[in-house]
């Protein structure tokens, strides 16, 4: 699936390539490509050149003071949403191509912000750079040229996978991403995003990325339609297939979660296996608990967090930027991650990001991460937020991590003291089971927070 994915981008890509540095977006036209700059995309205080895009493609503006006045300025765009999908022109794959080119190599004053004290790059950054890099595709597979801003308000409703290659990433090397629209349903959008590093003068691949983005109407109050796909090749037949596979393998881990179906037989297995073992053979009691050689409990694994959410953290919507979530939800995870295997740990995979409510600014976000499975030297952690209001003290989950770590050496094991710790336990076994990384992946082509 991946060769298929990057002889797609090659092919898309053909001809955009250039020894410029910048965004590219597909055109049909190579004289008119666009050109935008990821400088200012990745700094909070200059010009963000993809966030302005976004900005206005959407039509809102760049002042925290304006923002309701835009929004209502949003409603009037109500009459450009189409009443079916079949009143929507086809688009192709190609029509939302884009290529993005972080020079961190050639402008040296951008690396402080992606850089670690190891002098390696912070993943929580290029999760940001992610997200906003899919909302932008979702925008020109939906653009509407008679409108003067888009009537849609396109979120990002779920990061399905993102598993690193095999390569290094460095901080003194230019940075390529690329992707677009590779399947598409009545409301909804797959969207598939490779990045690239220079080493010598090729860009070779770092990771693969699948998310899924929603369109809402102009308001962001209930679902839109979006164009259809014209499939061109067989590579992006093969695509758009893969993006269907993925839909049913989502509906049905969805429906076998453990939260409305017991365990398996297997898995009741293992947990029993897993109780007695902690059993103390002197006493002969299910109340006494030992922990076996090298083994942690799962609840003496936790890390908790705290983040005020302030209007310059905000996406182009109003709410808090799903970007800045989940770098918030990354760095608490590799912290648990470090702490708990006592080295450095290397991120191998990220998977079923769930985005399950917005955050409003303002509100209170509180991250509790945990360690739930081990394996050799593999560490799956589970990161919970949630969100309170200053006026409302009840909390609310918005989003569920799921992040695979690879420390230096092997970690100790984890076990379940209670039942729903036991749970923890499978889910995140689960999910480290689903996980398509290699498993003789070296540490030292993976990237830390």
């Amino acid at each position: 699936m991946r060769q298929a994915a990057l002889r797609l981008c090659t092919t898309l890509g053909k001809g955009l390539r250039a020894p410029g540095r910048g965004l590219t977006q597909g055109s049909e036209n190579p004289e008119k490509q666009r050109v935008l700059h990821m400088r200012e995309a990745c700094s909070p205080i200059h010009v963000n050149h993809v966030r302005d895009k976004l900005r206005e493609i959407v039509g809102v503006s760049t002042n925290w003071r304006d923002h309701v006045k835009a929004m209502e300025e949003r409603k009037l765009l109500q009459s450009f949403l189409a009443q079916s999908q079949k009143g929507l022109p086809p688009r192709r794959m190609k029509d939302s191509y884009i290529e993005v080119l972080l020079p961190l190599g050639s402008q040296p004053e951008l690396r402080e912000k992606y850089l670690t004290v190891q002098n390696t790059i912070r993943f929580g950054r290029i999760l940001e750079d992610l997200d906003s890099l899919g909302v932008l595709i979702c925008y020109m597979h939906t653009k509407i040229h008679s409108a003067k801003a888009s009537p849609l308000s396109i979120v990002t409703a779920l990061v399905d996978k993102i598993d690193m290659c095999k390569t290094s990433l460095s901080p003194e090397q230019d940075i390529k991403f690329s992707g677009h629209v590779s399947w598409v349903g009545k409301t909804s959008m797959e969207v598939k995003m490779q990045m690239f590093q220079l080493h010598g003068n090729e860009f070779c691949p770092v990771l693969d990325a699948t998310f899924v983005m929603v369109a809402r109407d102009s308001e962001n109050q209930g679902p839109a339609f979006v164009n259809p796909l014209i499939l061109e090749s067989p590579e992006e037949e093969e695509l758009f297939r893969q993006g269907e596979l993925n839909k049913g393998r989502r509906v049905a881990f969805s429906s076998t979660s453990l939260l409305k179906m017991a365990p398996s037989a297997e898995e009741r297995t293992t947990i029993h296996e897993m109780f007695l073992s902690t059993l103390d053979p002197k006493t002969i009691s299910f109340r006494s608990r030992v922990l076996p050689p090298h083994a942690v409990w799962m609840e003496d694994s936790k890390l908790k967090s705290l983040e005020i959410c302030h209007p310059q953290e905000r996406n182009i919507f109003n709410r808090i930027f799903g970007g800045f979530l989940m770098r918030k939800a990354y760095e608490l995870g590799w912290a648990t991650a470090c702490n708990f295997g006592g080295s450095r740990p290397f991120v191998v995979a990220v998977d079923d990001i769930m985005f399950q409510k917005p955050v409003e600014v303002g509100s209170l976000l509180f991250l509790s991460s945990q360690v739930c499975f081990t394996r050799d030297n593999y560490i799956q952690v589970r990161v919970h937020s949630e969100v309170a209001s200053l006026a409302n003290k009840e909390h609310m989950t918005t989003n569920v991590f799921h992040f695979t770590f690879m420390s230096e050496k092997e970690v100790p094991l984890v076990f379940p003291r209670t039942y729903g710790e036991s749970m923890l336990y499978l889910d995140g076994q689960r999910h480290f089971n689903s996980m398509s990384v290699p498993a003789n992946l070296r540490k030292d082509y993976l990237v830390e927070p």
